[in-house]
């Protein structure tokens, strides 16, 4: 598929880059590794022709290929602690020439991954697996097939190319499963249901955000938190993670998760109400019920930091919040079949676009295709622009780590077979 055509946005980031002055370019000198120059012609995109720098589509090949020039090796991925080495059968081609699983929606626009190191993926695998039956007592064993389907470990992998460590990587996974636990023991197909959903998700979100209250009432609530499942993995996954997260990294995570929650509660209203949202209405809920707590958090797992400030800005965000649309949307898609095949109705983008628009399953499903394709090009060229406008370490490693986790993300989908199944459209 040719390279898409990228028209530059417009963006607050020049003004906010000039604003921030010293402080950002000190903070970025400060991420550089201690053997590198400290001039700020030492950071990235100083040694790129100056009309190759204003053009958005090669700045965002330069975030997805790393920085160059003197002593910006270490930038372009963390090094890693390597696994222990695990024995694996001989493969039957090349791994370069070996097809991925699955076939991808025809006509949607995304970026293939190399396969996931699968050391990695068997070490990752192995360690939330323990952790679920272990530590957290997360599923029954009637559970351990769906568990094993899902194939968090060769997820996370695959989402996280530059965590230097699997320790980093568990922090990413164990936030991933307890998130599922939430959505299919409150919301989905374990048990869940809209109706009191909105008190089980604020229960939950205390073992994210802890209660401050009396030390009369306060064993009440931590016994709370051991009273089913997802409670235990969402306390458990945050402790884990503020181990290793900056305090401001944490608070980031705990108000997307606010977001996710949100959305939680939109599409469940419209269940209770027995209603189909308009297509905007739609969605707004899916900016809300949607990934973004997964690649907001590529800084923490990639062992580094963006500052508060960065992250904060308007330019970030809307990189942030169009990567995590684009990436529910993928999840709409692939999901289709699995969707329809369930009880009830499940509110899905082709779903609202028959229903709203008047379009037959399959034209609804094409619509589909088209918006993420807007979303995703939206994305990149929002991408480019923010690290041309503020050339600085953290802010393309960030940049770069987001779009490493919406391709891992379509790749995670598209070799799922065990979930998901393409309908029959083309």
């Amino acid at each position: 598929m040719p390279d898409p055509e990228f028209f530059p946005p417009q963006s607050s980031l020049p003004g906010a880059a000039a604003h921030f002055g010293a402080y950002v370019l000190a903070d970025a000198v400060a991420t550089l590794p201690v053997d590198a120059p400290t001039s700020v012609d030492a950071l990235p995109l100083a040694d790129v022709p100056a009309d190759e720098a204003r053009t958005p589509a090669a700045a965002l090949e330069r975030i997805l290929r790393g920085p160059s020039g003197l002593g910006t090796a270490s930038l372009r991925l963390a090094r890693r602690e390597e696994p222990p080495t695990l024995p694996a059968p001989e493969p039957e081609l090349e791994p370069e020439s070996a097809p991925a699983d699955g076939n991808p929606v025809p006509g949607l626009y995304h970026h293939p991954v190399p396969e996931p190191d699968p050391a990695r993926v068997e070490e990752v695998s192995h360690r939330i697996k323990a952790w679920a039956l272990g530590e957290v007592d997360l599923y029954p064993d009637d559970w351990e097939d769906q568990f094993d389907g899902f194939s968090v470990g060769r997820y996370m992998v695959a989402c996280h190319p530059d965590a230097p460590t699997v320790d980093h990587l568990m922090l990413a996974t164990r936030l991933m499963v307890a998130e599922n636990a939430v959505d299919d023991c409150y919301c989905e197909d374990h048990g869940g249901s809209p109706i009191g959903l909105g008190e089980r998700l604020l229960l939950a979100h205390t073992a994210l955000d802890p209660l401050h209250t009396t030390k009369e009432y306060q064993p009440r609530w931590e016994e709370s938190l051991r009273s089913d499942a997802p409670r235990r993995a969402y306390r458990s996954a945050m402790e884990y993670f503020v181990q290793k997260a900056s305090s401001s990294q944490a608070d980031r995570l705990r108000h997307d998760m606010a977001r996710l929650h949100l959305g939680y509660l939109a599409e469940a209203a419209w269940a209770q109400q027995d209603q189909v949202p308009e297509v905007w209405e739609y969605l707004a809920m899916r900016q809300f019920n949607n990934f973004r707590p997964c690649p907001t958090i590529t800084d923490t797992v990639g062992g580094y930091e963006l500052p508060a400030d960065l992250h904060a800005q308007p330019a970030m965000q809307r990189v942030i919040a169009l990567a995590g649309n684009a990436t529910t949307i993928v999840n709409d898609l692939y999901s289709y079949t699995k969707e329809l095949a369930s009880p009830g109705r499940h509110l899905n983008l082709p779903v609202v676009l028959a229903e709203r628009e008047n379009l037959s399953d399959r034209e609804a499903y094409l619509k589909a295709v088209e918006v993420h394709n807007d979303l995703m090009r939206d994305f990149e060229a929002e991408a480019a622009a923010l690290v041309a406008a503020c050339p600085v370490p953290a802010v393309q490693r960030f940049v770069r780590g987001v779009a490493a986790w919406v391709d891992g993300n379509h790749y995670w989908h598209q070799t799922n077979t065990y979930r998901y199944s393409l309908p029959d459209f083309w």
